[in-house]
């Protein structure tokens, strides 16, 4: 088996996950410093909880209509229209210098992640076999770390340079460059063999069922026990994520570049472990054991943030941090394996946005939480994810 074989790299599949690249890249530039930023502009701790809650709400908003525009007028297209909105998005944060702005025009940018991740899946396992959709969900997932781990980096060397508030709003106008760049790679180089939904003659969505509960309703058991821990782990993520950058500069003392290089560590960790999983995956073919681990080091993570106080420990931590995305390309192809040959961005999607609905009330505690104290932020969201490792291993049989 070629090297492209064993990677399940075929063309269509290299061709979107280059725009992948360049879309991720724009985003993860300025995103990771916005609770920064909203604090420099004079929004607090709260305003920070409203923009981590607004974050999970509307990416659950998103990920439905995403998965049902993928279903119905090709991904490609879709991906097109909400590239549109996130560079509108990207525009408010540059030309209005206020708090308000930068919650409001996250409210467009944050779009294109949300939609794009159910086309994204519904093209992976379309394109596929069964046996290789794990390694091919890994393959999109080590490219979107590749700007997840530069963007930050480029991000807070703006801020270095021209300081907390001018540094992001140029780091959102590199942002809106590279989205260009983005939308004219799609439409030169990504071709779509067949119109989505094309055919679909059975499925949730041939059914007729627009309401993402009638979905739920319908869903294979396996994957509403699944859905039952993904949403407990969220919590255990969501609660402090807004608030790590916060914790990194302000009580460890890190300067906004150290953090970019620790979110890159975190990202190279996550990229070395991706593709072994996944072929172990293949060998063994048994999903539940690496989607518990990886739920366990969701749970580490906040109590080793809690004792770090130093660069160093930091870098302990975010190693974690890195660590906890082993098992998520797995998760993602237990989805797919569980949602149904038919609509199946349409039932991706409804799953997400249930999920994120709901965890949309985490991050919004996590604001509260961290008025309490930050301890108790990181403890409770720690509880959460421990919660979530029984749940999987008492319940899910996938």
């Amino acid at each position: 088996m070629s090297l492209t074989g064993f990677l399940g790299l075929r063309k269509n599949i290299a061709a979107l996950l280059g725009a992948v690249v360049l879309l991720e890249f724009g985003e993860r530039m300025g995103e990771r410093f916005l609770p920064v930023y909203i604090m420099a502009l004079g929004g607090g701790a709260m305003a920070v909880g409203i923009l981590g809650g607004l974050t999970n709400l509307l990416g659950a908003l998103y990920s439905f209509p995403g998965g049902w525009l993928s279903d119905r007028i090709g991904y490609r297209r879709s991906l097109i229209i909400f590239d549109a909105v996130a560079m509108a998005g990207y525009l408010v944060v540059v030309l209005i210098p206020a708090w308000q702005a930068a919650v409001a025009g996250s409210a467009l940018f944050l779009c294109w992640s949300s939609v794009s991740l159910p086309a994204i899946m519904s093209a992976i396992s379309g394109m596929l076999p069964k046996e290789k959709r794990t390694m091919g969900v890994s393959m999109h997932s080590i490219v979107r770390r590749i700007p997840k781990a530069l963007g930050p980096l480029l991000g807070g060397a703006c801020i270095a340079a021209w300081g907390e508030t001018g540094g992001v709003r140029a780091a959102f106008m590199i942002s809106f460059i590279l989205a260009l760049a983005g939308m004219f790679f799609q439409l030169r180089f990504i071709e779509e063999p067949l119109r989505a939904g094309a055919g679909a003659g059975a499925g949730v969505g041939a059914r007729g069922m627009k309401n993402p509960l009638e979905i739920l309703s319908a869903m294979d058991p396996d994957l509403k026990h699944l859905l039952v821990s993904d949403i407990l782990v969220r919590f255990c993520e969501q609660i402090p994520y807004a608030f790590i950058v916060v914790w990194a500069m302000k009580h460890a003392g890190v300067s906004a570049v150290q953090f970019g290089w620790l979110t890159a560590l975190e990202m190279i960790v996550a990229m070395v472990v991706y593709i072994p999983v996944a072929w172990l995956v293949e060998k063994t073919g048994r999903k539940k054991p690496f989607v518990a681990l990886t739920f366990a080091f969701f749970a580490l993570f906040p109590l080793v943030l809690m004792f770090a106080r130093s660069f160093w420990m930091l870098a302990l931590a975010f190693a974690v941090r890195g660590m906890k995305e082993l098992g998520e390309p797995t998760r993602k192809a237990l989805i797919l394996d569980l949602a149904g040959d038919q609509s199946r961005a349409t039932v991706y999607g409804a799953y997400y946005l249930i999920r994120d609905v709901i965890v949309s009330v985490a991050a919004l505690g996590g604001g509260f939480l961290w008025l309490v104290s930050p301890e108790a932020n990181l403890v409770v969201s720690s509880v959460f994810g421990v919660a979530a490792v029984f749940y999987v291993l008492r319940f899910c049989k996938a």
